[in-house]
Formats: C-alpha cells, sequence, structure tokens
C-alpha cells in the first residue's frame, strides 16, 4: 500500500511515517516546511516540499506515485493563534483540505485518515468526553477541525470517500528517533523540560482559577507512538466504513501535576509563576476512548504519565536544540 502523509515533516507526522514503515507501507510525505523539519522524515520515506493550496503539484504527485490512501497531518495547531488570527486557520485548515479531497477524487483516491482534535468538543458538558458529546468549539482550531469533520461526511455519503477522524488529546512523548520541536513551542509537556535543560527560566501556568481541583487546566495525556498506531489500525479498519474515534487515555492530569511528574523524572529544579488564562482554553479535556478499544482493538502500551514524560526526556536530552542539532 502506497501512504500519502501530508505534515509528515512534523511531530506526530514523522512518528505515524516511522511506523507506517515499519509494517512495510510505501510512504511519500508532502510537507510545506513551515512548521516541520526535513530531518523529522526517515530516511525511507519520500520528502516532497510543497503546499497544499498547489493543486497542481499535489495532482503530479498523485500521478506519479498512484497513491491507495492518505493521512492527512498537515495544518495549524495553535489554539491561541487561532483566536488572533482566524483566517489562517480557515485558510490552511480547511480550504486547502477541500483541495486535497479534490485531487483524491480526480485520482480515485478515496480512502483518508483525518487528524482531527478535542478541541471540537469545546467546554464538554461532561466527562469522559464520548464521541457522542455535544460539538461547541469555542475557537477558530477547533471550528476548523469541526468543519472538515462535516465535510468529510459528505464526501462519504456523497461521493464514497471514506475516512476516519481521529479526534486527539493531548499528544506528548517521544519514539527513539522522533520528538517535539515546534518553534514557537506552546505544548506543557517539552515547554516543562525546556526549563529543566536551562532553557527557559521559568514556566508560566496558564491560568490557575480553572473550576479543577487545584484551579490549573487537566489534560487527559497520549503518548504520540500509541496515537500514530491508531492511524495505522484506522487505515486498516476502513473498508468497514468511515469512522470517528476519540484517542486518549481516559486520565486527567492537572498542569501542576504535569510540571511536579517532570521534577520527578528529571531531578531538576523548576521555577513556576502564575499568570492569566490563554483565550480559547477548556477547562478540562478527558477522553473516552471506549470506541477506538472496541473497534479498532487499539490498546495504549504507554498509558502512565511519567513514561510518556521519560520518553520526552530523553529525546529532549539527546536533542537539545531539536532537529537543528542534528
Amino acid at each position: 500500500m502506497k501512504v500519502l502523509v501530508t505534515g509528515g515533516a512534523g511531530y506526530i507526522g514523522s512518528v505515524t511515517v516511522e511506523l507506517l514503515l515499519q509494517n512495510r507501507l510505501e510512504v511519500v510525505v508532502y510537507d510545506n516546511l513551515s512548521t516541520g523539519h526535513p530531518q523529522a522524515v526517515a530516511r525511507e520515506a519520500v520528502l516532497i516540499e510543497g503546499d497544499l493550496a498547489d493543486k497542481n503539484l499535489l495532482s503530479q504527485i498523485f500521478d506519479r506515485y498512484g497513491f491507495d490512501a492518505v493521512m492527512h497531518f498537515a495544518g495549524s495547531i495553535r489554539v491561541g493563534e487561532s483566536m488572533v488570527d482566524p483566517a489562517k486557520y480557515f485558510a490552511n485548515n480547511v480550504a486547502s483540505v477541500i483541495t486535497l479531497l479534490n485531487v483524491m477524487l480526480e485520482h480515485n483516491v478515496k480512502r483518508m485518515i483525518f487528524s482531527s482534535s478535542a478541541a471540537v468538543y469545546g467546554d464538554p458538558e461532561t466527562t469522559p468526553i464520548s464521541e457522542s458529546a455535544p460539538l461547541q468549539p469555542n475557537n477558530p482550531y477547533g471550528e476548523s477541525k469541526l468543519m472538515v469533520e462535516r465535510i468529510l461526511g459528505w464526501y462519504d455519503s456523497l461521493l464514497g470517500l471514506r475516512y476516519a477522524s481521529l479526534r486527539y488529546f493531548n499528544a506528548a512523548g517521544a519514539s527513539q528517533a522522533f520528538g517535539e520541536d515546534h518553534h514557537p513551542e506552546t505544548h506543557l509537556i517539552p515547554i516543562v523540560l525546556q526549563a529543566a535543560l536551562g532553557q527557559r527560566d521559568q514556566v508560566v501556568i496558564n491560568g490557575v482559577d480553572y473550576p479543577t481541583p487545584d484551579g490549573t487546566c487537566i489534560r487527559d495525556y497520549i503518548h504520540v507512538v500509541d496515537l500514530a498506531q491508531a492511524h495505522i489500525l484506522a487505515l486498516h479498519n476502513l473498508d468497514k466504513g468511515s469512522q470517528i474515534y476519540n484517542l486518549g487515555n481516559g486520565a486527567g492530569y492537572s498542569v501542576r501535576e504535569v510540571i511536579e511528574v517532570v521534577r520527578r523524572v528529571t531531578g531538576r529544579t523548576i521555577k513556576v509563576v502564575e499568570g492569566p488564562r490563554r483565550p480559547g482554553d477548556m477547562a478540562v479535556l478527558v477522553a473516552s476512548s471506549r470506541r477506538a478499544v472496541s473497534e479498532l482493538g487499539w490498546r495504549p502500551k504507554y498509558p502512565d504519565l511519567k513514561d510518556i514524560v521519560q520518553s520526552a526526556w530523553e529525546w529532549h536530552k539527546e536533542h537539545p536544540q531539536g532537529y537543528k542539532g542534528r
């Protein structure tokens, strides 16, 4: 099977490419490298630099390689940024996906795995969150993901394009080869690890007045390798029809709890200061992943937060400058 992985030079995409190759699938990565890194693409994969808005280049690549399926990771991911630049998110996360879908159909490629987000739920009414929970995103990032899910539903029912939409909770950790390297970094665990490495003077807690036991946001963290494995299982399950799956561990950790786990894993002192809330942040996001477990046979291998942090710590120690140091 030949798979096109858009955004495959990014964090989750790079680890998924690694696992696809281990499963002996042929992989072509298509990435504009605006946030991805060529060093994050396994050598066995083909890397093509290009933008999803470039329909002509996309068509040429589909002509050349004859793909069987697409895994779509490309897109903008920062909630806070989406609150000040919504146009960017609807252009990158929605309009470009429509271009990709239309090129797929023109080349009779009707299998897609879509990188969605727990942000489609907004502030959930109950937790853990199931796939049937109300969809009420409260930021343009989450809205852009929901818009694509709805578009995929129509392309499925009217045009026969089968898809799996995977609603991530908080991806974290690293494989031995690939880890998390964003510029700027906005994700909690790598930020705290940077402080442990002495690359930051302090860690700012964004909001300490949420309705949670310690006043800080609670999130469900999932190891990036477990997340990547779910993509492969979903790809092989598409013959049974389109579906939507939550991907998380079903356990929530507050910001303060995450910082404490990092302290224990690294043995380093981490200075913490309290700051204001970030626009668009939700108080609690914890997944119910029962559907993925029952239908895909998905079993996370690394559910413990300590193991997730340990893997990220090992990668950051080996790559203190991220991919620039490789």
